[in-house]
């Protein structure tokens, strides 16, 4: 992780608040925890965009996985997928749930799963397919988090499934590629939106200068939110704020 990033995330309270950020229309700001089984699994599985490798520690949500996994006690476990692996992120976080290891999910341990999941661009619509896959199953999701999602062909994005307890949009709209300017829950009885908060990069620029020149040329916003600390610190402190208590 880089220095500037790394000190980035590390001024942010894990826990009670959000750094505030000037470039945003809103700033997120943290919901209590629901009350949680003390002997609940958590897993936090993130997404990347584009063709990006699960292992390149250029990319924001590989970053962020590094540094949570770095700051999160044991019983936490963190991983990150490329968003074509979707089915390989399923199956993990099945047997992360499975905690007698039988092959099946007893309704006790559907109820009790603590799932966070993350993305950015397809990643960002792989973590919201992802959690509808879950909600089919029967799984709960603590919470989504999307930064600047692009839907894949046949994908939805927008509309958060009812499973899913708290779910937050970051986005731009500076370029031709952009994310989602508005998730909504498909039932706001169960879902709390906890924002859908925009990144002003042309008042605001970022450099970008380990990312390949294309994607700085062509799709500049975009990278550009990928590579902002600022943003990767209020998902990592909207994760570690909705962690069960024994976990923080």
């Amino acid at each position: 992780m880089s220095n500037r990033i790394r000190t980035s995330i590390r001024r942010v309270s894990l826990i009670l608040c959000l750094i505030p950020a000037a470039t945003h229309a809103d700033s997120p700001h943290p919901v209590s925890a629901p009350d949680t089984v003390t002997t609940a699994p958590v897993i936090v599985v993130g997404f990347v965009g584009g063709f990006v490798s699960r292992d390149d520690m250029v990319h924001g949500p590989v970053q962020l996985a590094a540094h949570l996994r770095h700051d999160c006690p044991p019983g936490v476990q963190v991983e990150v997928f490329e968003n074509r692996r979707r089915e390989a992120a399923h199956a993990e976080i099945i047997r992360f749930v499975d905690i007698d290891r039988d092959g099946t999910l007893s309704a006790e341990e559907k109820r009790n799963a603590r799932i966070v999941l993350y993305g950015h661009s397809w990643g960002a619509s792989e973590a919201v397919t992802l959690a509808r896959e879950l909600g089919s199953e029967g799984i709960p999701v603590l919470l989504t988090v999307q930064v600047d999602s692009v839907p894949k062909l046949g994908e939805n994005d927008k509309d958060i499934p009812a499973n899913v307890a708290e779910a937050a949009n970051f986005y731009e709209e500076d370029g031709w590629l952009h994310g989602l300017p508005q998730i909504r829950a498909a039932d706001p009885t169960r879902t709390h939106i906890i924002g859908n908060f925009r990144i002003d990069y042309k008042a605001n620029p970022i450099r970008c200068d380990q990312y390949p020149w294309w994607d700085r040329f062509f799709t500049k916003a975009h990278t550009e939110m990928e590579c902002d600390p600022k943003v990767w610190a209020q998902v990592e402190s909207l994760i570690q704020s909705r962690l069960p208590q024994q976990h923080r």
